[in-house]
């Protein structure tokens, strides 16, 4: 069992002879469409609909093995000079695309007949979600110019301001009291020992943590600064009513939806904080639970796994779901998919990277040897199984959006929750329950409070540049506002914005709603599949096959399930309503 990725399958390295010509490829393929781009009008819309269809499923899968590539090394180590410089050199290279391709979308947005034309071809009736969002979406482009100019800024605005932020936090150095030693450690090591069973090391990791970003705040806020300011400039050009409405577009979610699943967490905030206040009591806390202590254990039960444990364990549950789920984990885990141990210039966090061409993906944890943990392996390759089902989609078929995005990621977590649960004593049941309970929060209010921040962040930034005593403020009053007198008011997170990676994409604004949704979404699909039990599995793979040609009413109308309805995210709310009356009733009855 490997412990690092393997990226052979991609290319063996920067200066291997299939990278090298994959450039050059890249480059005449960017050639090649930007001729035909000024060509249109010697052939037929049918064949231009086509063409645009074949080229760019091309394109698309040739630049992102490339671009992939240079990530996933960057990912685990942010100071490789080779993926830096090749980086720079994709993103130059990528905008000189931009401008045909808004050439060739245009074209296509005027196409009369286009639904005629659908009709008479098999290529374009499997891409009909596609080619009509193309034609809804050139309601916001800009000139063929003006598009290229923004792609091209973008390279020393936004894409640089992302890489200067990943640089400065993958490798801070957090300078804490250990065993009496003074030592300096990753901040990705520091962040795990939130999950410690010592309290007062779980309280000087949090000091540490927070004292430690005052060596990069200004950096990092320059960079939360300069992206936030493009994307409301850029949101502004293109005719967006603000950048939450572009977001949702691209999300493929109306705002009625939105607002319907926010209306409801408002709704059970007091529950959540409810709990909050238990915990804290049980812990012996009476105004609120500290920060630091979010993910300290109630309990004194042992759930510590080794990496193969948590393995075995994970793939042993998801096969009670089917086995096509049960070999997904075992082919990602013994094919050397995934990166699982923390170390210095690593990224921090885990995610998931699905490679289509390839029909494979690629996984990076900061594995720390606790039940979280093992959750967090379910949760991505949750992500990695998603992926596997739109494997017999083409590309263009394949990107799904943001919120849904988090579905198959929670319905894994959850199969792995409620089977520990079966197996546990009562001292681990606890644990497991309150784990559960604990990701919840962090779903529903954490993510609401960073939503009420990116919102008043987006709010200021029309203004004027926001120092970091205003952007620490406005995470503090977000938190306030969200977590209520759940949370000790005199041990919050100020630094919250400055390490989580979401804020800092220019092309995924307000990436924090879409894991509330995946949340409450997959809670509503984990019920369904207690009624329907073991045919369940075919018809949830088949969700996961078409949430790249829909939008986001219709995958789930596929399940019958109106997310417009506030019904509905309410029942979803209350399962964890259920979970957070039963620990309390638990904690109540251990102290008696």
């Amino acid at each position: 069992m490997n412990l690092n990725w393997s990226l052979k399958e991609l290319y063996t390295s920067f200066e291997c002879d299939e990278f090298k010509k994959d450039i050059l490829k890249l480059k005449d393929m960017i050639n090649e469409i930007n001729d035909y781009s000024c060509e249109l009008e010697k052939y037929s819309d049918i064949d231009n609909l086509e063409s645009y269809i074949k080229k760019f499923t091309t394109f698309k899968d040739l630049s992102y093995k490339l671009s992939i590539y240079v990530n996933l090394s960057l990912s685990v180590n942010t100071k490789n000079t080779e993926a830096l410089k090749y980086s720079d050199i994709l993103d130059n290279e990528l905008t000189e695309i931009v401008e045909s391709e808004t050439k060739i979308k245009r074209y296509i947005s005027n196409i009369k007949n286009i639904d005629d034309l659908i009709n008479k071809s098999e290529l374009l009736k499997e891409h009909e979600y596609i080619l009509k969002e193309i034609v809804e979406e050139s309601k916001y482009l800009l000139t063929n110019k003006e598009e290229k100019i923004i792609a091209s800024m973008k390279n020393t605005g936004s894409n640089a301001w992302s890489k200067l932020k990943d640089n400065l936090i993958s490798n801070l150095m957090v300078d804490i009291d250990k065993d009496g030693k003074k030592e300096s450690l990753p901040l990705t090591v520091v962040l795990n020992m939130a999950y410690d069973d010592n309290e007062e090391i779980r309280k000087k990791a949090y000091e540490a943590e927070i004292a430690s970003y005052k060596k990069v705040e200004e950096g990092v806020a320059a960079a939360l600064n300069g992206i936030k300011g493009e994307v409301i400039t850029i949101s502004n050009l293109r005719g967006y009513e603000s950048p939450l409405y572009m977001t949702l577009k691209q999300s493929r979610l109306s705002e009625q939806s939105l607002n319907a699943m926010l209306d409801a967490i408002k709704e059970n905030l007091p529950i959540f904080r409810k709990y909050l206040r238990r915990k804290g009591e049980v812990l012996g806390y009476k105004n609120g639970l500290p920060f630091y202590d979010l993910y300290s254990p109630v309990s004194k039960a042992d759930m510590k796994f080794s990496y193969e444990a948590a393995c075995k364990f994970v793939e042993k549950n998801f096969r009670t779901f089917s086995d096509n789920l049960g070999d997904f984990a075992h082919k990602a885990i013994y094919n050397s998919w995934i990166d699982v141990m923390p170390k210095e210039g690593k990224v921090g966090g885990a995610f998931c990277e699905n490679i289509h061409f390839l029909k494979e993906s690629r996984f990076l944890l900061n594995f720390g040897g606790n039940f979280g943990d093992v959750v967090t392996l379910a949760h991505e390759l949750g992500h990695g199984f998603h992926g596997e089902c739109l494997n017999n989609e083409s590309t263009l078929n394949s990107d799904y959006p943001m919120p849904i995005a988090e579905t198959a990621s929670t319905f894994c977590e959850t199969i792995i929750k409620k089977a520990a649960l079966k197996e546990a004593t009562k001292e681990e049941a606890l644990t497991i329950l309150e784990t559960e309970i604990s990701d919840c929060t962090q779903v529903i209010v954490d993510i609401y409070s960073r939503f009420l921040f990116e919102k008043s962040v987006f709010h200021k930034r029309k203004e004027s540049s926001l120092t970091v005593e205003e952007i620490k403020e406005l995470m503090i009053k977000a938190q306030k506002e969200a977590y209520g007198d759940g949370l000790d008011n005199n041990y919050l997170h100020p630094y919250m914005w400055a390490w989580k990676p979401h804020y800092y994409d220019a092309d995924y604004n307000y990436y924090n709603f879409p894991y509330a949704f995946g949340l409450l979404f997959a809670r509503g699909l984990y019920a369904e599949y207690l009624k329907k039990g073991s045919s369940f599995s075919s018809d949830y793979e088949k969700l996961l096959s078409i949430t790249g040609k829909n939008n986001l009413e219709d995958v789930a109308k596929s399940m019958n399930i109106n997310i417009n309805n506030i019904d509905f995210w309410r029942s979803s709310l209350k399962t964890i309503e259920n979970d957070i009356e039963k620990f309390i009733s638990l904690t109540e009855a251990n102290e008696n």
